[in-house]
């Protein structure tokens, strides 16, 4: 008897355990299924933070480059509003000065610069490039965004930048910083075709006030073209090319600049291998003074790194 009735009663706290296993289960069911939408939620969110952002009910498309050069071309991106981006563009000698130089390692060409984000589509930038010991600035504003379907299919910012070198050359000691000014005023015109290509068109126009001979033009017009291919999430392929017709630049044989660039992303860190027949990285430089060509091996190895810091708290819009 008293082993039927503790049969019993383990019978019934298993029935018990039971009925609270199940009741458990089921409250939390919308629980599991809340997280696992989450979860895919959340998935969705990383798959499409490279393409869209929503603002205001409009679909705006983000990410056409990840950083804001394509090689020496600045690209249609801007910093954040409140953040600050430290550029390092570092440039080895030529490649064909041979092995007593070790291929062009031994000498470089470097730009420090500063880039601060008024707003998020109004940026300024200084730089010091050790090319000719040049000061640089510029400000830049984003005119027109791309949006999702035909809305709008463009992004288009307006780049404003000035350079003074400073380098003392024999015979220019009568220079002062007016004669040493150079102007830039560029239209960056970009669309980021699909997740993988993005294409960008630059034209550009030039005064300088002073040129060497009478017969060199103080306004000057040239174009630029440049791309990117997205390899994987975190890396990409950048070409950029940079056309400057014939009869502006008469003093010296100039060429047309182009550009390579492998783009690696590590978190806040955007680095880039470059090859270049250009030494300097500014627009008042390489567009009108770049005299190597590749075909005689007159490349320049070099990188260029962009570190971000936000300075302010800055709210992400939502993303689609």
């Amino acid at each position: 008897m008293y082993k039927m009735c503790m049969e019993e009663m383990s019978m019934k706290k298993m029935s018990a355990k039971k009925i609270v296993f199940r009741v458990f289960v089921f409250a939390s069911l919308p629980m599991i299924a809340s997280l696992r939408s989450s979860a895919q939620d959340s998935t969705l969110l990383n798959m499409l933070n490279d393409s869209l952002a929503v603002h205001s009910g409009k679909s705006y498309v983000i990410g056409t480059f990840k950083a804001t050069h394509i090689v020496n071309m600045q690209t249609v991106e801007s910093t954040a509003k409140g953040a600050l981006s430290f550029v390092i563009q570092h440039r080895f000698g030529q490649l064909n000065s041979g092995s007593y130089n070790f291929f062009g390692l031994d000498n470089a060409t470097l730009r420090l610069g500063l880039d601060y984000g008024i707003t998020d589509d109004l940026d300024v930038g200084v730089g010091r490039s050790s090319y000719l010991k040049t000061f640089d600035g510029y400000l830049k504003y984003k005119l027109l965004k791309q949006t999702e379907g035909h809305q709008m299919p463009l992004s288009v910012s307006v780049l404003g930048t000035v350079t003074d070198y400073t380098q003392d050359v024999a015979g220019e000691d009568y220079l002062n910083t007016k004669y040493r000014t150079a102007y830039t005023a560029q239209l960056l015109i970009a669309r980021k075709v699909n997740r993988r290509l993005s294409l960008q068109v630059t034209p550009t126009y030039l005064h300088y006030n002073l040129v060497p001979t009478v017969n060199d033009k103080n306004d000057l017009f040239a174009l630029g073209m440049g791309g990117r291919v997205k390899l994987t999430n975190r890396m990409s392929i950048n070409a950029e090319y940079d056309w400057l017709p014939s009869g502006q630049v008469v003093s010296a044989a100039v060429h047309n600049s182009f550009s390579l660039g492998w783009d690696i992303e590590t978190g806040g860190h955007v680095f880039q291998l470059v090859f270049s027949n250009s030494q300097s990285m500014l627009e008042t430089q390489y567009l009108t003074q770049t005299t190597g060509t590749w075909g005689k091996g007159d490349i320049y190895f070099g990188f260029n790194i962009s570190r971000n810091f936000n300075l302010k708290k800055h709210n992400a819009p939502p993303v689609r």
